[in-house]
C-alpha cells in the first residue's frame, strides 16, 4: 500500500453555530432517546452536527462523500465506516455558541483482517467556544475492500443478552430517521439512503445506521443513567447495523462508569461503549 505519512499533521478548521433550528431537529429526530439537559444546553454527541464539511457535487466520489486526497488520504480501499472513537467533555455547548472545530489526521496504519486489507485514519478534533475547549476528540475511521472481494471470512458475531443490562431504549431504524439524521449532519454516504447501492454495491443487506447515531444514543444513555454527560466516552463499532429493525441501546452503570451496547434484532452486538465520570 502507499506510503501517507504526507497526511499526518494536517489540519482543517471549520466554524458554526449552535442554532434554535439545530436544536429543535436534533430532539425531534433523536427523542425520546435523549439524556435530560437544562433549557439552552446541547444534548450529549449534538457537535457531530456542528460545521459538517460541504463539498460541492461535482468533489464527491462515487459514494457520496467528498473524493479521497483532500483532507483525508487517497486511501485504495473503497468502504469506508467509522471504527469507533473517543468524546471528551470539558463543558457543555450552550443554544446561541458559535463553534470552532479543528481536525488534525494523526495517524495512517494498514492492516490485514479477516476478511482482507483495511486502513485505519486516525483524525483528532477539537471543538471550541468562546469560553475555551468544550470537547476533545479521536475518531477512527475505517476503510475495506469491495463487496466480494475479501480475501477471509468475517468471525461470528458478537451477541449479549438484553436483560443484563439495566435499561433500554428500543429505536425504529426506519429510512426516515436514518435520511433525517444525514440531513443533520450533511451527511452524503449512499449507504444510509440508497438502498439499491447499500446492498449491490457495497454488500449490505440493507441500508446502513449510522455509526455516530448509535454513539450519540449510547452517549444520551450514559449521560441518564449517570446523572450527568460522562467526562470520557468510548465507543468502538463492532458490526454493521442495518434498517428496517427495532435496535436496543442498552446500558448498566459499572462502579462509577458506564457500560452500554447497540443490539441489532436478532440479538448481534454493533457497538460497544464505555464512559468514566
Amino acid at each position: 500500500m502507499t506510503d501517507f505519512a504526507a497526511w499526518i499533521g494536517r489540519t482543517r478548521e471549520a466554524s458554526d453555530l449552535v442554532t434554535p433550528r439545530l436544536m429543535a431537529e436534533f430532539r425531534a429526530t433523536l427523542g425520546p432517546h435523549l439524556a435530560p439537559v437544562a433549557d439552552g444546553i446541547a444534548w450529549p454527541a449534538l457537535h457531530w452536527c456542528l460545521a459538517p464539511e460541504t463539498p460541492a457535487a461535482d468533489a464527491l466520489g462515487p459514494d457520496g462523500h467528498v473524493a479521497k486526497g483532500g483532507f483525508l488520504p487517497p486511501v485504495p480501499l473503497p468502504r469506508r465506516m467509522w471504527a469507533g472513537g473517543q468524546i471528551e467533555t470539558l463543558s457543555d455547548l450552550r443554544a446561541g455558541d458559535a463553534v470552532t472545530r479543528t481536525e488534525t489526521v494523526r495517524d495512517v496504519v494498514f492492516k490485514d483482517g479477516r476478511s482482507g486489507s483495511l486502513c485505519f485514519v486516525t483524525v483528532e478534533h477539537a471543538v471550541a467556544t468562546g469560553r475555551g475547549v468544550a470537547i476533545r476528540e479521536r475518531q477512527d475511521i475505517v476503510y475495506r475492500e469491495a463487496a466480494g472481494a475479501q480475501t477471509g471470512t468475517d468471525a461470528a458475531p458478537e451477541r449479549d443478552d438484553p436483560d443484563d443490562y439495566a435499561a433500554i431504549w428500543a429505536v425504529p431504524a426506519t429510512p426516515t430517521l436514518l435520511f433525517r439524521y444525514s440531513a443533520m449532519t450533511f451527511n452524503g454516504h449512499r449507504f444510509h439512503y440508497d438502498q439499491p447501492y447499500a446492498t449491490q454495491v457495497e454488500g449490505y443487506a440493507d441500508l446502513v445506521v449510522h455509526g455516530p447515531m448509535q454513539a450519540t444514543l449510547l452517549m444520551n444513555l450514559a449521560a441518564t443513567l449517570l446523572g450527568h454527560v460522562p467526562r470520557m466516552f468510548t465507543y468502538r463499532g463492532v458490526s454493521p447495523m442495518t434498517a428496517n429493525q427495532t435496535f436496543r441501546v442498552c446500558g448498566r452503570t459499572r462502579g462509577s462508569g458506564f457500560e452500554g451496547v447497540t443490539l441489532d434484532a436478532a440479538g448481534k452486538v454493533c457497538m460497544r461503549a464505555r464512559a468514566d465520570m
